[in-house]
């Protein structure tokens, strides 16, 4: 490619983020062949289908979040995912965890490794914030109290292990005063006859 044709590859990727989607790149007029001939050249990385990063963008441990929830923007980070990123639990999770409002489509996403819930649309927003995942890259997670909350409510499924450890990280690290949060968010989901001994038999 000529060095004319690189400097308007150069100045089309100037206009996008870290981490971009291919709609992303076809509105700043990259064409499939371009990204493919970037690839080719080391310039960006594909991280999952549809899905690229920009090989000069800072480093980060994130980049698998980063990927599904480009390719789900309506996702939330949950499950076992949300309790790393919280410091909540010791396991590296081996797929990344989102959730999705019932009754909308399930997106399936072979690379990364992603596990789907569907939560109910009245309390998905509950305790939603945004983690940092890379310098000026954000990603909507459910917050610590939500996801304690639900680590107990389906601790069926992740196992109880897991989810009382949480729970008894949570309770040492933020004490009495996330009490109040754990139980105002269980009482909105429903799942205060769940949480209510559980925080009393670690706290006594």
């Amino acid at each position: 490619m000529s060095a004319a044709e690189n400097s308007r590859l150069a100045k089309r990727m100037a206009g996008l983020s870290p981490t971009f989607t291919t709609a992303q790149a076809r509105q700043s007029l990259l064409s499939p062949r371009d990204l493919a001939y970037l690839v080719t050249e080391g310039e960006i990385d594909e991280l999952s289908r549809g899905v690229y990063r920009r090989a000069d963008a800072p480093e980060t441990a994130h980049v698998d979040l980063l990927a599904v929830c480009a390719r789900a923007p309506r996702a939330v980070v949950c499950g076992e995912s949300a309790l790393a990123l919280h410091e909540l639990i010791d396991d590296i999770p081996t797929a990344v965890h989102i959730a999705v409002p019932r009754g909308t489509r399930r997106p399936t996403i072979p690379y990364p490794p992603t596990v789907v819930a569907q939560y109910a649309s009245k309390t998905f927003a509950l305790g939603v914030e945004r983690f940092e995942a890379a310098p000026g890259e954000t990603v909507p997670v459910y917050n610590a109290a939500r996801s304690v909350v639900d680590a107990m409510r389906h601790r069926s499924r992740i196992g109880e292990t897991l989810a009382l450890s949480a729970l008894g990280r949570y309770l040492r690290r933020d004490g009495r005063n996330g009490v109040s949060e754990l139980q105002d968010i269980a009482r909105q989901l429903g799942a205060l006859s769940v949480i209510r001994p559980a925080v009393e038999a670690v706290l006594a």
